[in-house]
Order: C-alpha cells, then structure tokens, then sequence
C-alpha cells in the first residue's frame, strides 16, 4: 500500500511538471482558457448559484430543514432510506443544481442530522443539473429546439430518482452497525400520540422552533455567515472551472484530447454508436457546457437521439470539474467520495439509455410538439418560458416519486398474513 502511494505521488507529481511546463510553453492559450472559465463563472455560476448558497444557509439557521425533516420522514424513509431533511435537499438540488445539494449534504452532516451512508445515499442523488440550464442552455441554446426539454427533463431527472431508489439498499449493513434505525426507532415514540396529519404538523413546528432556539443566531448574524460561508464556496467553485479550462486547453496542446477523442470513437463503433459524439464524450468528461454544445453541434449525419442521449449522459455524469467541487465539499465530513463516482456513472448511462427507451413514445405523441409551443429562437430569447414548462414536468417527475413513496408506505404498513397488525 505505501508503494502504491508513492508511485502515486511521484506520477500525480510527473503530471504537474507537464502541466507547468505546458503552461511555459503556451502562455496565451493558457490566459485565454482562463478568461473563458472566468466568464463561465462570473456571467453564469456565480449570479445563479451564490443566491441560492446564501438563502439555503438561513433557511438551515432557521431551522427549515427540520420542520421538512418531520414532515417527509415517513415518506424518505421507506423510498429512498434517508431522514425526511433528505427531502429538503432533494428540491433545492434539483432546483438549483449542482452542487446544491452536496453543500446542503454536508451542513446535516455537521450539524448529525444524517449518518456517513445516508449522507452519501442523499449527496449520490440529489447531485444534479439545474432545470434553467436544461431547458434554456442545452435543448434551446445547443440543440435549437424548445421541445427536446421535455425528453432531457425525462431522462435526466427520472434517472435520478432512479438511482435514489437503487441507492437505499446501499449500506444498510452500516446503518445496522452504526444504530442509525435505532436512534430513528428510538424517536419515533415521541411522535405516537400525534397520529394525525395536523398532528405531525405540530411536531414539525416543534421541532423547527428548537432548532431554532439551539442557533440562537440573531438574524443579522446568520446573514453575514451565510455570506461568508457562500462566497467561499462560490470561489472554491470558480477557481476550480477556471482550472479545468485551463487543464484542457493544455491536454489539447498536447495532443493528448485528439487521442482520446480518437480512442472513444473506436470504442463507439465496436458498441454500434456514431464515432462523431466522441468529441462530446470526452468534453463533457472533463466539463459539463463543452460536452454538451459539442453534443449539440455535432456532424448533421448524427440521428438526433443520439445527440440527446449523449448530452443526457454528459448532464448527468456532471464533468470532472463538478466532481472536483463535490470532492472539495465533502472533504472533512467523512462522507466518502467512490459512492458518489458510482452514482455518476450509472445516472449518466441511465439518463442515455432513458433517452433511447422513450424517444419514439415522446416524439411519436404528440409530447413533444405540445411542450415545445414557441419557436426555439423566441425560447432562447425568453428563458423564462422555456424554465416555467420545465418547472412543471419537474413537478410531474416530483409527483410521481411522491405517489409511489404514499404506495410503498401503505404496503409496508399491510399486516402480513398470520401477523397482527
């Protein structure tokens, strides 16, 4: 094991003497790479994603998450095996994206609202696409074409809430070792005699109004933290696409993104797919934007579907550079990282297969053509429309997790036959 480290230490060290030395050799590609990443960052990461970091800060100080965490934990708990709080994160990650919800993640972590395997059950799911940059980004401002959200929103969205599903039998060892069913059991008897809806209302007002109590922050103060704790994490999250930008503009100089590129379209041959999305591919590997607008402007010989799915696998796989911010946030709650890559990988083939297995069903209906009620340039110029539609087949997507979670819970709650109830 302390070879195999150092072996690692001396190539991750080989590795940063070519990149400086690249950096040496091609300054003014390099600066440009840097000014684009800036950009990305400031025109579009840091007015979309610090409001949200901010809000979601005071909203943990006031003690939000724990009324929601009372209210959805008979609900969590069956369907996805995490505390009802999970469901909190869920919304705010897929509304706002990543990495929502990993943040969000790591303060229950700190604050021991959640164990080590359920915080990386809920961080593996909830890590996701914004619906803004789905709708008006991808379908309207890459594909030119309004009506491919829906099929995007489908596949990415519902793949998700797939791998929540596959992710609570994730770890249920630990959970046993580490009593978290216990502590959970142990507390459930508080909430008995509140057996009613308006009932459970209370306890959540309850518990919300200790939460409370125990910050004791006044609200000034949890203003300026949460300003302070987001505009670090928002850096953090600048300087790492700044990084990745450059990283790859490097990789192209050296040739090394034409042999990767060459290397995927061969492996996507042998699997009967168009060797013309390996620039997609490997893009949108590193980073989420370029994978996707290469998917998007691929050759005109590309079956459309294709294009989708590949972008679909790019939106959910997320790009290193987000997986680099995830990792960075992660980093000292003692959530590991490897189920989060797992995660990723089989939401990315999910998403793609998704996109294949109801291409015809969607553009066959008439779906696709009632979602898309505006031209896609009169979409791009008015996101908000594009956003509004995607809002509700998120809402349709939330609504059906919903449902199924109500009907898991009342099978669960059917005697079996020779018990009593």
């Amino acid at each position: 094991m302390m070879i195999l480290k150092k072996n690692c230490s001396l190539l991750l060290g080989a590795l940063l003497a070519g990149c400086m030395l690249l950096l040496l050799l091609h300054p003014a590609s390099s600066l440009d790479a840097a000014l684009r990443g800036l950009a990305v960052w400031w025109d579009v990461l840091f007015p979309s994603l610090f409001p949200f970091f901010v809000i979601s800060e005071m909203m943990l100080g006031f003690g939000v998450v724990h009324l929601f965490g009372a209210l959805l934990d008979p609900l969590m708990r069956p369907v996805f095996n995490i505390p009802g709080s999970g469901g909190f994160v869920a919304a705010m990650g897929y509304v706002s994206g990543y990495p929502v919800g990993a943040k969000l993640t790591a303060k229950l972590r700190e604050q021991e609202l959640l164990s080590r395997v359920e915080g990386e059950r809920l961080v593996a799911f909830t890590t996701s696409s914004d619906p803004i940059f789905l709708l008006g980004a991808v379908s309207v401002g890459f594909f030119h074409d309004a009506s491919l959200g829906l099929i995007l929103a489908l596949a990415h969205y519902g793949g998700g809430l797939i791998v929540g599903l596959m992710l609570s039998f994730y770890g249920r060892r630990e959970d046993s070792a580490s009593g978290s069913h216990v502590q959970a059991a142990a507390e459930a008897p508080q909430a008995a005699p509140d057996t009613g809806g308006s009932g459970r209302l209370r306890m959540a007002l309850r518990s919300m109004a200790e939460a409370r109590r125990r910050d004791g922050r006044s609200l000034g103060e949890l203003l300026k933290g949460a300003v302070q704790s987001s505009l670090q994490l928002i850096i953090v999250v600048g300087g790492l696409v700044v990084f990745f930008n450059v990283l790859m503009e490097l990789m192209d100089r050296a040739g090394i993104m034409s042999a990767l590129f060459s290397f995927t379209g061969e492996l996507l041959t042998l699997a009967g797919f168009p060797a013309e999305l390996s620039s997609a591919l490997v893009s949108g590997l590193f980073e989420v934007t370029l994978g996707a607008r290469s998917a998007g402007a691929a050759a005109a010989s590309v079956p459309l579907q294709f294009k989708v799915a590949a972008a679909a696998c790019v939106l959910s796989w997320g790009g290193l550079s987000v997986h680099a911010q995830v990792a960075s946030i992660l980093n000292g709650t003692g959530l590991r990282y490897l189920p989060f890559l797992a995660a990723r990988l089989v939401h990315a083939f999910l998403s793609a297969g998704l996109v294949m297995l109801l291409w015809n069903p969607v553009v066959g209906s008439g779906l696709r053509v009632d979602y898309s009620t505006v031209p896609a340039a009169a979409g791009f110029a008015s996101p908000l429309s594009g956003f509004a539609a995607g809002i509700s087949w998120l809402g349709i997507l939330l609504g059906s997790a919903l449902l199924l979670s109500l009907l898991m819970l009342l099978l669960r709650r059917i005697p079996r036959p020779g018990r009593r109830p």
